[in-house]
């Protein structure tokens, strides 16, 4: 994941005026709107098995760092497209050359798995798959040039979306959902670069916004899963999500104190994050929420291991998987 706003990037002119925008003008009909409590259906909704994305979780651990243009992500890659398959989604990659902010061209590979492809009525699901190339906020400068073993960090949110598909190939959803695995999100600029280059992160959604696997692709809404699997994270209502998708946003956190996370899921405004549904929302103009354990008040922002090498399996949290897994599947079945 990268860095927010304050520490690492430059607002555009666009998300400048988003700001002050926010302010303004949705205090009116969209607060409205988001004051009235959604229907809840009763359907039956499948079990997230937290166990199941702990596995999920060790197994892309196996390969190495999932850094672009090495063999643990080449194999990794690999193993997460056979994985779709066999959960029956159909899958697309897309395999392209992205330039770094460096200069440096990695080997780019999008991993798409649709289930019920017909369907008009759509929702999107994503996360990025790769790790950082560089634990540069590592407290150890011998450490800073090392990568990331991403546990939290990629690994959580890919993990929680591929139990959510083990669930669908044996209880069809109802609906159309699209399980977007992006790449190259963390190769960003390092700390010492910081705000030297713009839209140096999200490489993958970037790409794929301008040119998603389904020529003019369009999703109901979108959730976007970030950091969703440490011990004592705490998702706050991020400034982009409540701008472009705040019914969305509304509608999953109160899912989430629902069914009994309100403790994960928590009534508190956060700033801006420039993450992969930054590009989705600007883009395709699919209204689409970020998850990630974020708070402005902490020194890092995100939690305590990020960007070190220190972000293991270790880290991980079966009881944070559930509430956010839990919360999304119960969000996508009561869409339908």
């Amino acid at each position: 994941m990268m860095l927010n706003l304050n520490h690492k990037l430059k607002f555009t002119l666009f998300t400048a005026l988003v700001v002050s925008m926010t302010a303004c003008n949705t205090n009116t009909k969209s607060e409205q709107q988001n004051q009235e409590k959604p229907d809840v259906k009763q359907v039956n909704v499948p079990v997230f098995n937290a166990d199941s994305a702990y596995m999920f979780i060790e197994k892309q651990l196996s390969f190495g760092p999932r850094v672009p243009n090495t063999k643990a992500h080449r194999e990794c890659g690999d193993w997460m497209v056979s994985t779709l398959k066999r959960y029956n989604a159909t899958v697309v990659e897309q395999k392209t050359k992205l330039r770094a902010f460096d200069g440096t061209m990695l080997d780019a590979r999008n991993i798409i798995g649709s289930f019920n492809p017909d369907s008009p009525s759509r929702v999107l699901l994503c996360a990025h798959w790769d790790s950082r190339p560089w634990a540069d906020h590592d407290p150890d400068p011998a450490n800073r040039k090392k990568p990331v073993p991403a546990a939290n960090d990629g690994a959580s949110g890919v993990a929680v979306l591929l139990e959510i598909a083990r669930q669908m190939s044996t209880n069809n959803p109802g609906l159309g959902v699209d399980i977007v695995f992006f790449d190259a999100e963390d190769y960003g600029e390092t700390q010492d670069m910081q705000g030297a280059y713009e839209h140096a992160w999200a490489l993958g959604s970037q790409y794929w916004a301008a040119n998603p696997h389904v020529p003019g692709y369009s999703a109901r809404f979108g959730i976007l899963l970030d950091m969703v699997g440490a011990k004592d994270a705490v998702f706050t209502q991020e400034q982009i999500s409540r701008y472009y998708a705040p019914n969305i946003l509304k509608n999953v956190w109160s899912t989430a104190d629902r069914l009994g996370y309100g403790n994960l899921f928590v009534n508190k405004n956060s700033g801006p994050i420039t993450d992969d549904h930054t590009y989705v929302n600007e883009i395709t103009r699919i209204p689409t929420i970020d998850i990630i354990d974020y708070q402005d008040d902490r020194e890092k922002g995100f939690f305590d291991y990020w960007h070190t090498i220190e972000d293991d399996l270790d880290k991980i949290s079966k009881e944070t998987l559930k509430g956010v897994g839990q919360t999304v599947i119960t969000v996508v079945y009561e869409a339908a």
